[in-house]
């Protein structure tokens, strides 16, 4: 196990810095470790995501702890000899250099929209996306997702639409996942964010097993600030919406809503 990071001075107010690149030489160190040919955990105490692109393709795990208080010895210990199943999702998108920042999900389309088949990277040299994306976690478990269902896929401005979907442990250990629903609107009076977070349960399950979620997507999930109305709005128009294990959920449904 391997401890790296940044001290709790390096963060917060007045404590801003011009890289997210591991501190000193830490990542020589992380380098001369990974070379003794021994496997590593990485575990990582900051309060920031940091620029650890080389340790994604040559540590076999890593452990992000943030800044975990006095008993997080303890906790570490009870996660990498196994008495404990982490569940934790990330809160924000992780980046994988300082140049990609500012980075976040639920950003609004462009001219030319990730998901066009000619698309590559917005750079050169890297990708555009993510080195994990918000809501990104893992577990010593496995997790499926099917059975995607909308109880009204036409429904009228103002109705509340039950969204369920079946979640499968499909590992042979019992653990936890955080089960995630985003939505898109297609087109709209604004430009509408590629997806949004409007839902989410976290749940255990044992090997094997299977539960149905029910998920509710009405006035206050669909509604938007407009700002030409300068009034919350929910507009009748055609939805995506994907559940997951984080923001590029791939199981995805329609629905569309009427005047």
């Amino acid at each position: 196990m391997l401890v790296l990071g940044e001290i709790a001075l390096m963060s917060g107010e007045a404590a801003s810095r011009s890289s997210l690149k591991l501190s000193g030489r830490q990542e020589e160190l992380l380098e001369a470790v990974v070379a003794t040919g021994k496997p590593v955990v990485l575990v990582l105490v900051n309060g920031r995501p940091l620029d650890i692109s080389w340790a994604a393709e040559h540590v076999p795990a890593i452990l992000e702890t943030w800044y975990s208080g006095s008993q997080a010895g303890n906790g570490f210990a009870d996660v990498l000899f196994g008495d404990a199943n982490p569940a934790g999702h990330l809160p924000v998108s992780w980046p994988r250099n300082s140049a990609e920042l500012p980075l976040y999900y639920n950003h609004t389309r462009t001219h030319q929209p990730e998901d066009e088949p000619k698309f590559t990277s917005r750079y050169w040299d890297a990708p555009s996306t993510p080195l994990y994306p918000f809501g990104y976690g893992m577990s010593y478990t496995t997790f499926s997702y099917s059975n995607l269902k909308l109880n009204e896929p036409e429904a009228k401005v103002g109705s509340t639409l039950d969204v369920s979907v079946d979640v499968t442990n499909t590992g042979n250990r019992a653990g936890d996942t955080v089960v995630q629903l985003y939505i898109h609107q297609q087109a709209g009076s604004a430009s509408r964010p590629v997806r949004q977070l409007k839902g989410f349960q976290r749940i255990t399950l044992a090997p094997g097993a299977r539960q149905t979620l029910h998920f509710k997507l009405g006035p206050d999930e669909l509604q938007f600030w407009s700002p030409a109305k300068r009034e919350w709005v929910v507009e009748p128009e055609q939805f995506d919406l994907w559940v997951g294990e984080d923001s590029t959920a791939k199981l995805h449904g329609e629905f569309h809503l009427t005047q």
